[in-house]
């Protein structure tokens, strides 16, 4: 008994003057739940936006919940035209009773509530007509009772709807949706984690101070690490990639090396940020205390909750993360057909990401030694 208390002492001694572990137990999880209700919070009252034209009145009533947000749009353009312009879930446009409804698709769950919003409609349409006839009967059988008068009653109103798709087709699941963010957000992680870990193991093991002991600069070691580690984050990459292609037969509609290009972007800025946490940790454990501080924010911002239906100041904290960036410009790519020009302000601030982490790394190597 004398040994377990022992070791219970030392255990607690220890977690005592640990005092990074001891906030990453009771301060991150706070953070992250404290997050995380802002971020659902927020999405909760959110209302897909459609647009339609010649929609008649009882079918435009019907429609309209608090889920759904209606927008009247005059002819002349088409649908998918509206859509990208207006940023729009759907389009509806009716002609007689035909209803010819274009999905954006790029959201699968705004899609199921339009379709589920159309389908309510429908059903709201005919009870109200039911109703309708049964009060005629009431009306009928008190003016002659026993008899009921035969009157010729109006058919309710049949809507025949022909679905269209901008991106995917009716078979898109929300798997291929997500699927350009779990791309980014994978090639990210585990370069940031292994890049990390790989130099804080030279670090604890001497190598990095053998290496600042020759008259190699700063700049030159930073280089031949993002090099070194650098050929096999590509060769993750191009994995990721091609095994998505070929075995999981996603269809990406886009550029093929624009979507390595980007993914090999994220893979430059784990890497440069992994060097660089690094420099903060003195033990493996202490590495991946970081990844709920650094890496998981950036999953809620990274296409899984749109932004787009934030709060102002969650936005702010989006544009500020790398991987909000990246899983931006793969789906615009995988998903939309997004060419070079469409994307280029997003690889224009993952290289910025990049040269600024790379910039810190080559400064946060003066505490080992200046040169």
């Amino acid at each position: 008994m004398k040994a377990v208390l022992a070791i219970v002492s030392r255990v607690i001694l220890e977690m005592r003057h640990d005092k990074r572990t001891i906030a990453l137990m009771f301060l991150a999880p706070l953070f992250i739940l404290t997050l995380m209700f802002f971020l659902f919070k927020t999405n909760s009252d959110n209302q897909t936006q459609v647009g339609y034209e010649n929609l008649d009145k009882t079918l435009l009533r019907a429609v309209q919940n608090k889920n759904i947000k209606l927008r009247h749009y005059a002819g002349g353009r088409s649908a998918k035209d509206l859509i990208k312009q207006n940023n729009l879930s759907a389009f509806i446009n009716q002609s007689g009773h035909q209803l010819t409804v274009t999905y954006s698709n790029s959201d699968l769950s705004q899609t199921a509530i339009v379709k589920q919003s159309l389908q309510v409609a429908n059903t709201k349409i005919l009870v109200a007509h039911l109703t309708k006839l049964i009060q005629q009967a009431k009306a009928q059988s008190q003016l002659l009772p026993g008899k009921m008068l035969a009157t010729k009653q109006a058919s309710p109103q049949q809507y025949k709807t022909k679905n269209n798709y901008l991106y995917g087709s009716r078979d898109s699941t929300f798997f291929q949706s997500f699927l350009p963010v779990f791309m980014g957000f994978f090639v990210f992680f585990f370069v940031f984690l292994i890049s990390g870990i790989s130099l804080l193991t030279e670090r604890t093991s001497g190598t990095l101070d053998r290496l600042l002991a020759t008259p190699i600069r700063r700049s030159q070691i930073i280089v031949g690490y993002l090099i070194g580690y650098g050929l096999f984050a590509c060769l993750q990459t191009l994995l990721i990639v091609f095994y998505v292609i070929s075995v999981l037969k996603v269809e990406i509609l886009g550029a093929l090396w624009l979507v390595i290009l980007i993914d090999l972007l994220l893979a430059l800025i784990a890497l440069a940020m992994g060097i660089f946490v690094s420099t903060f940790a003195s033990s493996e454990f202490q590495m991946i205390q970081f990844i709920p501080l650094i890496v998981v924010p950036q999953v809620f911002f990274s296409g899984l909750i749109p932004v787009d239906h934030m709060a102002g100041w969650l936005q702010a904290i989006a544009h500020i993360m790398p991987l909000y960036y990246g899983a931006s410009a793969l789906t615009n790519v995988i998903e939309k057909n997004w060419q070079l020009g469409d994307i280029w302000q997003s690889l224009a601030i993952l290289c910025l990401f990049a040269v600024i982490f790379i910039a810190l790394n080559i400064l946060g190597m003066r505490r080992y030694r200046r040169v």
